[in-house]
């Protein structure tokens, strides 16, 4: 874990431990121990609590009273509903950043496919799951719809840990680039309601996977 700034600190440290979530060094469920994050990242303990009252805002974490912060769980219901408003919405934004789309914007899009091939290639789920989150957070900015990017994200940030879980599924990994591939196909020749459909198919197909591992789990 790295050394802290004091710029921003609180965001610091809230990006790191969504990081850390990614990583599969926290678990769902896991409470956070404050000593052990603040000793790591050489910082006190206030803000470290900000950052926990960040995540918790955005319900990665759940505040227990007089129990403490423990990362937080979903059930199959929870995931299923979250990707179904998830699948729609992506959609969506696949369709309004495809009317918008210039040549230059293909291009950092076909960019930023090369590198989910590149770490599929490598078997990285790791970095594959963060060169796909560029990715999708570039189709929001791309859409022009400010709204549309706030509430996406606030849908990712709670499944992190479920979606990098779910590439440990070799037919789920090799799915998910096969599907980017024709998503890539439909934004080169501009094909707007075939890319939100495609985008909807993409997550709709990801939700049955993490719902069926939220499953096992439980």
């Amino acid at each position: 874990m790295n050394k802290i700034n004091l710029k921003t600190l609180h965001q610091d440290i809230a990006h790191q431990i969504r990081e850390m979530i990614i990583n599969g060094e926290m678990i769902n469920g896991q409470k956070i121990d404050e000593r052990l994050l603040c000793e790591s990242m050489g910082v006190s303990r206030t803000p470290v609590r900000e950052a926990i009252r960040i995540l918790s805002s955005e319900g990665l974490i759940k505040l227990v009273p007089h129990k403490g912060a423990f990362l937080s769980e979903l059930s199959r219901k929870e995931i299923n509903e979250m990707f179904e408003v998830m699948s729609t919405l992506e959609g969506m934004c696949a369709r309004l950043a495809t009317k918008k789309m210039k040549e230059k914007d293909f291009q950092k899009i076909e960019k930023l496919h090369q590198e989910l091939e590149q770490h599929y290639q490598n078997k990285d789920q790791k970095s594959y799951i963060k060169s796909n989150n560029k990715y999708h957070i570039f189709l929001q900015v791309l859409s022009g719809n400010g709204v549309l990017h706030d509430v996406i994200n606030g849908l990712r940030n709670k499944i992190l840990w479920y979606r990098f879980r779910s590439l440990n599924d070799p037919n789920r990994f090799s799915q998910s680039i096969k599907e980017h591939r024709e998503i890539l196909e439909a934004f080169r020749h501009r094909n707007d309601r075939k890319a939100e459909a495609l985008l909807k198919l993409h997550l709709k197909k990801a939700g049955k996977i993490v719902a069926k591992m939220v499953s096992e789990i439980h």
